[in-house]
């Protein structure tokens, strides 16, 4: 046994007792899968009570539990010293510290599996994982600045039921500046009790911003330079910044408090999150994009993703400066869009395609009448004349899912100028091959694909999805003949995003879709500080409907696709 280490029994009723030895340190205990003491039971709260094991004492603090925690039969109220020896029970569990002068640990098939019991009664299960660590393990510092926060957090949702003032119809603002009072009174109140080095203050926006916004997501979707968020659990929030992945020391308080925060994202715009749908899409208030995924589907508890977008969508200009495109690239899919060409936007996850997307709209005429469709708005168009759709997934009981294929068929009898599909994924690509086919050119959609050839086998695909029996080369007619350009955007090793390739769909050779790159990135090597070094150049290939942008009055310098003309990058 190591030095300073103690041994925990834990007695679990019509099973052996479990025993491991731990170092001194802090133990949160409940039934939430990241408790580093799980015992799971109705009766045990997902953050019943908190462990501090010292050197020399131990300490015990019951976090405001309805069931209560027990020591030597006595039930205590906040924190207690605990005696080595002594019976803690919670729930029908009972834990002695160092009752042994070494640890037995209990064979893994007496501890992962549950004992039968009698239908409609729960048996209570001390899984084997219980003493692992969760992934990141807190510090102590931590583990006693969220002990108090839970404490804080359930006295405030004692006093102030927010959301039935919520239901009630109170104002956003009033509700907020309740809440805050409400804290700086509870504050107040157990001022004396923070642990050292808290600052009051900043525990009150904290809390603030668990009860009322997204908790510890705030500060990052208040800067600027992250583009995303990704929450594992309630022990670890990841960001991306510049297009690297990196690892924050925010926490939440518990589980309950993620799905607190998903359900305040899902409820507004009429979508659910519960174990008969456990996993949803939905956006914020400013656009952004968010999917959550939770129990049993995932074994970390409640997973989160946020894409932002900016307040201000992106320009041209800016994904020049940004190195995704060159001033040519820009020019020549600015006449495209005037020229009504259908163009389909390829690349993979996090590759800037709904960005991109953002910025080929731009470029539409503000006297057209343009229809967006997508599975969760995201698009920001300036233009006024804009009908924007949403499809809608199924209610609780399985019924009134309104696909996008259903808004793609709908948007055909509303007079639309232009269609622009967030993302075809399934069967509404053949109505969109038929809308541009049938006289709605000028149509801009989204693809998932690793290349401009990937596209049109993505595309037969999709088609195939749509359960209408056609044959493979009646696809690539329908392919061939509605789709004009495919602009590729991929992310390159240093997290930049930058499109790749530019290519035209020529026509159909026997049973193949011929293509042509305009212009493409090549990349010629990595500088000492990881970022990519390449070029963006024209291939020689000159579009085949040249001849048209003259004769529709508009203007283009041929120049651009010269293959002498490199633009290095």
């Amino acid at each position: 046994m190591a030095e300073n280490s103690v041994v925990i029994e834990v007695r679990i009723p019509k099973g052996q007792p479990v025993r491991r030895e731990v170092e001194p340190g802090i133990y949160s205990i409940g039934s939430d899968i990241d408790c580093r003491i799980r015992l799971s039971h109705k009766d045990v709260e997902g953050h019943h009570a908190i462990l501090r094991i010292g050197t020399n004492e131990f300490w015990l603090e019951d976090l405001g539990t309805k069931t209560g925690t027990y020591i030597a039969g006595n039930r205590i109220n906040g924190r207690a010293l605990v005696i080595a020896g002594q019976e803690i029970r919670i729930g029908p569990f009972i834990l002695v510290l160092n009752p042994d002068s070494q640890p037995k640990v209990s064979p893994p098939s007496a501890v992962t599996a549950p004992v039968a019991s009698p239908p409609g009664k729960e048996e209570p299960v001390a899984e084997q994982s219980q003493f692992a660590p969760p992934s990141p393990v807190l510090s102590e510092e931590k583990e006693a600045e969220r002990s108090i926060k839970q404490q804080i957090h359930r006295e405030l949702l004692k006093r102030m039921d927010i959301k039935r003032l919520t239901l009630s119809g109170i104002g956003a603002n009033e509700l907020r500046q309740k809440a805050y009072e409400m804290l700086r009174s509870i504050v107040t109140e157990v001022k004396d009790r923070l642990p050292p080095g808290i600052n009051a203050n900043q525990l009150i926006k904290e809390i603030y911003d668990e009860a009322i916004g997204l908790g510890p997501l705030e500060p990052f979707m208040e800067d600027p330079t992250v583009t995303e968020i990704m929450v594992n659990g309630p022990n670890q929030i990841y960001i991306e910044r510049g297009g690297k992945i990196i690892p924050t020391d925010k926490v939440f308080m518990d589980t309950d408090s993620v799905m607190a925060i998903i359900e305040r994202i899902v409820s507004p715009i009429g979508r659910r999150i519960d174990e008969s749908q456990p996993y949803v899409d939905a956006r914020l208030p400013d656009g952004s994009r968010v999917n959550a995924i939770i129990p049993p589907l995932s074994l970390v508890g409640p997973c989160l993703t946020i894409r932002k977008f900016s307040k201000k969508p992106f320009t041209d200009e800016d994904l020049i400066k940004l190195g995704t495109m060159t001033r040519e690239i820009a020019d020549f899919c600015k006449v495209c869009v005037l020229l009504r060409k259908n163009i389909v936007v390829s690349g993979g996850t996090g590759t800037g395609k709904t960005t991109f997307l953002n910025v080929l709209s731009s470029y539409l005429p503000s006297d057209e009448r343009i229809i967006t469709i997508e599975d969760a708005a995201e698009l920001k168009l300036n233009q006024v004349h804009v009908v924007r759709l949403e499809a809608r997934p199924p209610n609780i009981e399985g019924k009134g899912a309104i696909t996008i294929r259903d808004l793609v068929r709908n948007a055909l009898r509303m007079r639309p100028d232009r269609i622009v599909v967030g993302e075809c994924r399934g069967g509404e690509a053949l109505d969109m091959l038929q809308a541009m086919n049938t006289g709605h050119d000028g149509s801009l959609t989204t693809v998932h694909a690793n290349s401009p050839r990937d596209v049109i086998s993505r595309l037969e695909t999709m088609v195939l999805m749509s359960e209408m029996d056609l044959p493979v080369r009646a696809i690539r007619e329908q392919i061939a003949s509605a789709i004009n350009l495919i602009i590729h955007l991929s992310r390159m090793s240093d997290g930049s995003r930058k499109v790749v390739k530019v290519t035209e769909i020529v026509g159909l050779e026997g049973d193949q879709i011929t293509m042509q790159d305009i212009f493409e990135f090549k990349q010629t090597g990595v500088d000492k500080n990881g970022r990519v070094i390449g070029h963006f150049e024209p291939t020689g290939a000159v579009p085949t409907f040249i001849e048209h942008i003259e004769s529709r009055g508009l203007s283009i310098d041929r120049s651009m696709f010269d293959p002498l003309k490199k633009r290095d990058f």
